[in-house]
């Protein structure tokens, strides 16, 4: 039987077309994303906190540490690796910050350098395994996760390092909190942003300027669309890989100071499954897993999302398993709607 060959006709209008090449976009896709779950918002309200001022200035203050490691992964997934040691790093960092600032009086415009420095070096170690001994970058950065995350349990003999210094006969003397942590977990304009969020925003700048505006940023899109071919038109595949680490640790070293601060103690515990965190948003946001596409601004889109998403989940009060399940489900959905998108 023939078939009508008038009968998918509709189906190839170029009304359709032009649909179809604007959800297309990574940008469309990630406002679409953002506006549904805003939607569901104003739908599940819970009786109007959804609507109070003091939902949405939670919401990106606690989204923030989140963020600012999302940057760092961005720049990684974009050169076609993945890093999972940011937590891991994080956690480090803040016990390493509290130690300087609260027991070893360490002043703040030294202990915030050593601290970057620390998770720079850290993650340029995962990087340099990576770039000189070609190891996959899943099992150099598991390796570093795991390292990182001993090295903040060693300084910090596996208790969180706060303002109550235990004494030799068991008893507690506490000092006075460092002025540093107030500033960092300040809000500012009438208590509406915090300085958290500010940070993480500079953060988001960074990266823009660096992928859209430096050389090093063509580099990181050029290795991430084809290794080979990054090399073979004269890119420094090693040196770009370095940077994507590097900075992806300097990152998560500025995200446990910021965690120290608001926390008011550093946890060597602190910073688990933020990888996982991190990389939702970016992949959320729609920057590709393959390399070689995507950006920060996506990752934004990304943060928000996520960030409205759990806060929606709280107000409902939803639990925190079924929370953690909609979100792995989420990652998996983002995934599957990129592979099927044509580029």
């Amino acid at each position: 039987m023939n078939e009508d060959p008038m009968a998918h006709r509709a189906e190839y209008t170029p009304g359709t077309a032009t649909l179809r090449r604007v959800f297309a976009t990574p940008w469309v896709r990630a406002f679409t994303a953002l506006l549904f779950i805003l939607i569901l918002g104003m739908i599940f309200h819970a009786d109007g906190a959804f609507f109070r001022p003091g939902t949405h200035r939670d919401m990106l203050r606690h989204m923030s540490r989140y963020g600012i490691l999302a940057c760092g992964m961005t720049l990684v997934i974009v050169s076609a690796g993945i890093d999972l040691s940011v937590g891991s790093i994080l956690g480090f960092t803040a016990v390493l910050f509290s130690l300087m600032t609260i027991r070893w009086g360490v002043p703040p415009w030294l202990a915030i350098p050593l601290c970057l420095a620390a998770g720079w070096a850290l993650g340029s170690a995962g990087g340099a395994v990576i770039a000189a001994f070609r190891v996959q970058p899943f099992i150099a950065t598991l390796a570093m996760m795991v390292l990182a995350r001993g090295l903040a349990k060693w300084i910090s003999h596996g208790q969180k390092v706060s303002t109550a210094i235990q004494r030799a006969d068991g008893s507690y003397e506490y000092v006075s909190t460092p002025r540093v942590f107030e500033l960092i977990s300040a809000r500012l304009f009438g208590g509406s942003v915090s300085v958290v969020t500010l940070i993480f925003l500079c953060c988001v700048i960074f990266c823009w300027i660096l992928l859209t505006k430096l050389r090093w940023g063509r580099y990181l899109y050029a290795v991430g669309g084809n290794e080979e071919a990054a090399r073979l038109s004269g890119v420094p595949v090693r040196g770009t890989q370095l940077l994507a680490y590097g900075l992806s640790g300097l990152f998560s070293a500025l995200a446990g100071i910021c965690q120290a601060a608001e926390e008011l103690q550093g946890d060597p515990e602190a910073g688990q499954s933020y990888e996982l965190s991190a990389i939702a948003i970016v992949v959320i946001g729609g920057t590709s897993l393959m390399g070689g596409r995507g950006g920060v601004g996506l990752t934004l889109l990304g943060a928000l999302t996520i960030g409205y998403l759990e806060k929606i989940l709280s107000i409902n009060a939803v639990g925190e398993a079924h929370r953690l399940m909609l979100t792995g489900a989420i990652i998996v959905g983002a995934v599957l709607f990129q592979r099927g998108r044509k580029v």
